[in-house]
């Protein structure tokens, strides 16, 4: 009975992040990555679950999405947002949990920051206009400090998107595209450094196929403002919630 009850908990985690995932398009680790770890999960193994899933969710709501994408640009982020990933991953082997916690928060921040940036700060977004040279190196930036957390860009790049003045729909169906090379990248490293888990990672993925299938197609007809205000709030509290448990076992 235990077995089972797990076994329904890691499908319900990847079904609800992968809906998040496909309707924001900010990358379900922002859900999927706290709620593995307070299931019982290491932050190391959640982090390459979370990463194991990625690339079959992402080609999902991707596909969903094809209309939407800017393929001119997606290429540059995806050259520049891989070398990112397979970076961050490697340093994340060798930090303690507490800092892969700060790490967690602080990210989630920044992504609760740029979802908002053009209206909490709409002077600052004008202003914002990266040229086509530029976002290899920003897009490395972004995955570098994504990839710390153990995801693939999918928080950072939406709202990295939007300050390039891509309407919300694109930026959802580029970075749905950009995070399916980013994850395989890193996950060559998780999975050489032994750091997956199969068991937990068949039944979140299972659950995230299905979740980001019905996210993407809602996306498409609607962006609720109250559903995004509720989900940053969401995303803030996990994060916390990660340092919390980090600290307490610290």
């Amino acid at each position: 009975m235990n077995m089972l009850i797990q076994i329904i908990i890691l499908f319900f985690i990847g079904l609800f992040s992968g809906f998040m995932s496909g309707m924001f398009g900010i990358g379900g680790g922002s859900v999927r990555i706290p709620l593995l770890n307070l299931a019982g999960l290491h932050l190391l193994h959640a982090f390459a679950i979370n990463l194991f899933v990625i690339p079959f969710s992402s080609v999902i709501g991707a596909i969903t999405h094809r209309r939407n994408i800017d393929w001119h640009i997606a290429w540059y982020v995806i050259a520049g947002g891989t070398l990112g990933s397979v970076t961050g991953a490697f340093l994340v082997g060798l930090l303690s949990s507490l800092m892969l916690a700060f790490i967690f928060a602080g990210v989630s921040g920044i992504t609760v920051l740029g979802m908002y940036l053009d209206r909490i700060a709409p002077g600052l977004y004008q202003q914002i206009n990266p040229g086509l040279k530029s976002i290899i190196p920003l897009a490395f930036v972004l995955n570098l400090l994504i990839g710390m957390r153990g995801g693939s860009g999918g928080s950072l790049f939406p709202p990295f998107l939007r300050a390039m003045k891509l309407d919300v729909h694109s930026a959802v169906a580029t970075s749905l595209l950009v995070t399916v090379f980013t994850a395989l990248a890193a996950i060559i490293v998780y999975w050489n450094r032994g750091d997956i888990r199969w068991s937990p990672a068949v039944f979140v993925l299972a659950g995230s196929v299905i979740g980001v299938r019905v996210g993407s197609k809602m996306s498409l007809k609607t962006k609720p403002f109250w559903l995004e205000l509720g989900l940053s709030i969401f995303v803030i509290l996990l994060a916390l919630i990660v340092i919390y448990k980090a600290l307490s076992t610290w």
